[in-house]
């Protein structure tokens, strides 16, 4: 079992930065692809990013590549997800999620789901 927590939400404006968190309990953290997923309202949960197990290889859905950076450091149990020049589209719920997969991007293939964080993008 993991627990996920997410936390580093807020209000930003245009252009501004946040870096999320996501805090991981349990032991087999490591064994876990992690992924950032976001829900605006009235929209569809949608992919952002992922990171596989060992750190070294990433994933982003297009919108979010060359803005958004995601890292984890297994001994800390925590995944990051730093996103810069934000845009009001941005505005959501993020998400941390863990999961065994290769399908990265579907949100179905992941077991665990963090409770969810606030971003508000102001123009």
């Amino acid at each position: 079992q993991v627990q996920l927590v997410e936390s580093g939400g807020g209000l930003v404006q245009a252009g501004g930065s946040l870096r999320l968190s996501c805090i991981a309990s349990g032991r087999t953290f490591g064994r876990y692809v992690m992924g950032w997923f976001r829900q605006a309202p009235g929209k569809e949960r949608e992919f952002v990013a992922a990171i596989n197990w060992t750190g070294d290889s990433t994933y982003y859905a297009g919108s979010m590549k060359g803005r958004f950076t995601i890292s984890r450091d297994n001994a800390k149990n925590t995944m990051y997800l730093q996103m810069a020049s934000l845009k009001p589209e941005d505005t959501a719920v993020y998400y941390c999620a863990a999961g065994v997969t290769f399908q990265v991007s579907v949100a179905d293939r992941y077991d665990y789901w963090g409770q969810g964080t606030q971003v508000t993008v102001s123009s």
